[in-house]
């Protein structure tokens, strides 16, 4: 039986787990129990049940009759959390979006594993000293609701337009792993921090406000609550299953290319898990083939395997979302070095 626990009003049923799973955190018996518990960010478990974690891990309890205790939240929440916990670990396994994951392993969080298969996963994406390894490969974009708003904005500078005033939302940075990917490609686009702040100042005329949680924005999009939100390319064609008037854009700076960057859920085994070896049996079972062949066709994401080229319809769709956006690569040693500054100039710019 899959056990999860979103800590959303839930704080008290997040408390609640963390309480119970406290009682087997520092039991000596705990390696001998079949249970392994996930920390991740919200994208990968289906709205209804259907997404490529609900398959993944039950077909893991099924196989092996572990069970998984599954904790959800925003990239930066997660480890957090798990930074509060380290005297006294309860997660096995993380999975954050960048540049959390190499802040996890930054602040001591991750031990050294290399799951079976990660031969086959790109070298950008993955930890040089075996720390983490992408399980789910990915890509930043936006969200419009395509029935109020058939035409995509296009472009950044279209969303300071009035009618986005009060309908126009993105994720908190420094809190949630997209939010924070709305600060690295502004830099990007509008050429430095200092005039993507400015942008972001302007913007804020229109910002609904923060939002901890990324997957909590695509409702509202949908019910047209919302025109815009931002979001991930993986978690919004999956949503999009059950939410008919999402679609997927990538904002260009005023005339520039749109532009995106990968932004893959990226997985590593936590420092002195209660159940270490079940947690490197997920690891393994995440990246092996049979997990990695349904992350389009179930997930709506790309694999992490490069061995693995799936030809699904959705894996089509995916290619072609993309098609004629430009990849750029961020430098995820100077993000995870100087994060703080920039979401403290963000914060000091948008009154946040």
């Amino acid at each position: 039986m899959l056990t999860y626990a979103k800590p959303v009003a839930a704080v008290t049923g997040a408390l609640a787990l963390a309480a119970s799973l406290t009682a087997c955190g520092g039991s000596s018996a705990a390696s001998d129990e079949k249970v392994v518990t996930v920390y991740s960010a919200d994208g990968l478990k289906g709205e209804k049940g259907d997404g490529w974690y609900d398959k993944v891990f039950a077909d893991f309890e099924k196989e092996t009759g572990i069970e998984v205790k599954y904790v959800e939240g925003g990239s930066g929440e997660m480890v957090q959390r798990a930074l509060r916990e380290k005297s006294n670990t309860q997660a096995d396994v993380i999975v954050t979006l960048p540049p959390f994951i190499q802040q996890a392993g930054s602040k001591g969080l991750l031990q050294k594993y290399t799951p079976k298969g990660a031969d086959q996963v790109d070298g950008a994406d993955k930890a040089a000293d075996g720390s983490w390894t992408s399980v789910v490969n990915n890509y930043f974009g936006f969200i419009h609701n395509k029935k109020e708003l058939p035409e995509a904005p296009g472009t950044w500078e279209a969303l300071l337009d009035k009618k986005f005033e009060n309908r126009l939302q993105y994720s908190t940075p420094g809190v949630a792993g997209d939010g924070t990917a709305v600060l690295i490609k502004a830099m990007h686009d509008f050429g430095g921090q200092a005039p993507a702040m400015e942008y972001l100042k302007k913007l804020q005329a229109n910002n609904v406000g923060p939002s901890s949680s990324t997957s909590k924005l695509a409702p509202k999009v949908d019910k047209g609550e919302l025109l815009v939100a931002n979001g991930d390319v993986q978690m919004n064609f999956a949503q999009a299953k059950s939410m008919p008037n999402l679609a997927i854009w990538f904002p260009a700076k005023e005339g520039g290319k749109p532009t995106t960057f990968a932004l893959p859920y990226a997985a590593g085994l936590v420092d002195k898990a209660p159940h270490t070896e079940n947690g490197k049996k997920l690891l393994d079972f995440m990246l092996s083939e049979g997990a990695q062949r349904e992350v389009s066709a179930v997930g709506g994401g790309f694999p992490a395997r490069k061995d693995v080229k799936p030809t699904d319809a959705n894996a089509l769709a995916l290619a072609k979302l993309i098609e004629g956006v430009e990849i750029f690569e961020p430098d995820w040693a100077d993000i995870d070095e100087n994060l703080s500054s920039y979401v403290d100039a963000w914060k000091s710019a948008t009154g946040s």
